[in-house]
C-alpha cells in the first residue's frame, strides 16, 4: 500500500474515531466508574469490535450485510435494544456522591470488555462506513498484506485514541472532579444514547 493511500486512510480513520459519540460516551463511563484499568479495558475491546468490522468488509461480509435487508435489520435493532439498555442503566443510577469508594468499584473489567466491544460491534453504521472507506483504497487484485495493513490501521488507531482518552481522563484531579458529577455524566450519557438509538431507528 503506497504511503499517500496509507496516510489517507489513517486520517480518516483519525477523524472518525474524534467523532464524538456513544463511544467516547463508554470510554468516560467506564474510566469513572472503574479508573484508569477499565477505561483502557474499553477502548482495547473497543479496538477489537472496530477491527472485526474492518476485517468482515474486507472479506466481502459488509457486502452481504448491504444486500440482505433481514440480516442488517437484525444487526441494526440489536443495536438499538443494546444502546437503549444502556441508557436505561446511565438513567437509573445513583449519584456517585452517595457512595464514590462504591461507585468505583462497581464495574469489573469483564463488564468493561463486554460493553466496550458490544458498543462497536452493534453498530451496523460501522459496516457500511468501511465498505464505503474500503472501496476507495483497496481493488479486488489487493493483497493478502494489503488488507492486514488496512485493518491493522483502523484497530490500532481507534485503540490508542481511546487509550489516550481514558489515559488523560484518569488523571487524579479531572477524574476526582468528573466523580464527583458521575450522575450529571450518566444522565447525559443516557440521553446522548437514547437519541443515537432513535436515529439509527428512524
Amino acid at each position: 500500500m503506497e504511503l499517500t493511500a496509507w496516510l489517507s486512510l489513517a486520517s480518516i480513520c483519525i477523524l472518525g474515531a474524534m467523532t464524538p459519540g456513544p463511544s467516547l460516551a463508554m470510554v468516560l463511563k467506564h474510566t469513572i466508574s472503574g479508573g484508569r484499568f477499565n477505561g483502557m479495558i474499553v477502548s482495547i475491546a473497543h479496538g477489537l469490535g472496530v477491527a472485526l468490522y474492518a476485517v468482515l468488509t474486507v472479506l466481502g461480509m459488509a457486502v452481504i450485510i448491504k444486500e440482505t435487508p433481514w440480516l442488517f435489520n437484525i444487526i441494526k435493532y440489536a443495536g438499538v435494544a443494546f444502546l437503549l439498555w444502556l441508557a436505561f442503566k446511565a438513567l437509573t443510577s445513583k449519584s456517585a456522591l452517595d457512595n464514590i469508594q462504591t461507585k468505583t468499584c462497581k464495574v469489573s473489567w469483564q463488564q468493561s470488555a463486554w460493553e466496550g466491544f458490544s458498543i462497536a460491534f452493534l453498530n451496523p453504521k460501522l459496516a457500511l462506513f468501511f465498505l464505503a472507506l474500503f472501496s476507495q483504497f483497496i481493488h479486488a487484485d489487493a493483497s493478502a498484506h494489503q488488507k492486514t495493513v488496512m485493518v491493522a490501521t483502523v484497530g490500532a488507531i481507534d485503540t490508542l485514541w481511546y487509550c489516550l482518552i481514558a489515559l488523560i481522563l484518569s488523571q487524579s484531579s479531572m477524574l476526582t472532579r468528573l466523580r464527583a458529577n458521575a450522575h450529571i455524566v450518566d444522565k447525559v450519557t443516557g440521553i446522548a444514547l437514547i437519541s443515537v438509538a432513535m436515529r439509527v431507528m428512524l
